[in-house]
């Protein structure tokens, strides 16, 4: 239940971030990082993990610098997406994101993939094409959200850090440019963190454990269940975005999106499958969180 919780509030949260106008995506991503700090310095503090951090080699602070820019990028993509009306793209990008996780292991790791795992790379790489060629476009957003969480998360293997303080470290860091982009808005004039009522602020602040809460939950869960049922939850994210723009946004979907996103699923139906069979049958086996997405 956990972890239906955490991957509901992620599928969800598309709802959220337009309540934050007439805040402009780059203003709002500002406001989700700092608070986002604010918020998981609390959660730090209560359970004693600033040593953590304080005793993390220079080397670590430059991979999460690194990992703390590509999250920044991810969720940036994530915001724009949902105000120019493309969720149900979002949707595409973290529908792919497994597979190209997958593949970057391949490339940097060395690891070999099963002759299912290389179909079913083939096959969403046939279905993104069938989507560019029927939109006209690339789906630059999707493909976007999916490669910087795929290599946030090849980043994340190097940092020996649990996720709550790893996702702090990386406001650490974000934190300062946040905070200047944000003053110098309201100095401009341009900032909408005043004369929009208490209500906006009350939104702004909760940028926070919007992007917090989930991740708690998710790493509540993921050390009390098998890899194999995270492998399954994690469609539900997408699964409940794609039916988010289908069905409360109506975007468009024509023939040709159907046909791409019909190609997605059969890709991980394939992949998810696969992971199943050749995972060793071990059933005390448990899964560390350690993701922060959406």
């Amino acid at each position: 239940m956990l972890g239906v919780a955490a991957y509901g509030l992620w599928g969800l949260v598309p709802v959220f971030w337009p309540l934050l106008a007439p805040a402009a995506p780059l203003e709002v991503l500002a406001h989700r990082v700092l608070w986002t700090l604010v918020f998981m310095a609390g959660v730090l503090a209560l359970l004693g993990g600033w040593g953590m951090l304080r005793s993390l080699p220079l080397r670590g602070w430059a991979m999460i610098g690194l990992a703390a820019a590509l999250v920044a990028a991810n969720w940036g993509l994530f915001i724009y997406a949902v105000s120019v009306g493309q969720v149900v793209e979002v949707a595409l990008g973290y529908y792919i994101c497994p597979l190209a996780s997958v593949f970057l292991g391949v490339l940097v790791l060395g690891e070999r993939l099963r002759p299912a795992q290389w179909v079913a790379i083939a096959v969403a790489t046939t279905a993104v094409l069938v989507i560019a060629i029927g939109d006209g476009r690339v789906p630059w957003l999707g493909l976007g959200l999916a490669w910087t969480f795929a290599i946030y998360g090849l980043i994340k293997k190097t940092v020996p850090l649990p996720a709550t303080a790893s996702l702090t470290a990386e406001g650490v860091v974000l934190a300062p440019v946040a905070a200047a982009y944000l003053v110098a808005l309201q100095l401009a004039g341009t900032g909408t963190l005043t004369g929009h009522g208490a209500g906006h602020v009350a939104l702004l602040l909760a940028a926070g454990p919007v992007t917090a809460v989930p991740l708690l939950l998710y790493g509540a869960s993921a050390r009390r269940i098998p890899l194999s049922t995270v492998g399954m939850l994690q469609y539900l994210a997408p699964t409940i975005q794609f039916l988010l723009g289908l069905l409360v946004f109506g975007e468009a979907m024509p023939p040709e999106r159907w046909a791409g996103f019909g190609l997605v699923w059969l890709a991980l139906v394939l992949f998810t499958v696969d992971l199943i069979r050749s995972r060793p049958r071990r059933p005390s086996e448990e899964v560390v969180a350690a993701a922060e997405l959406h």
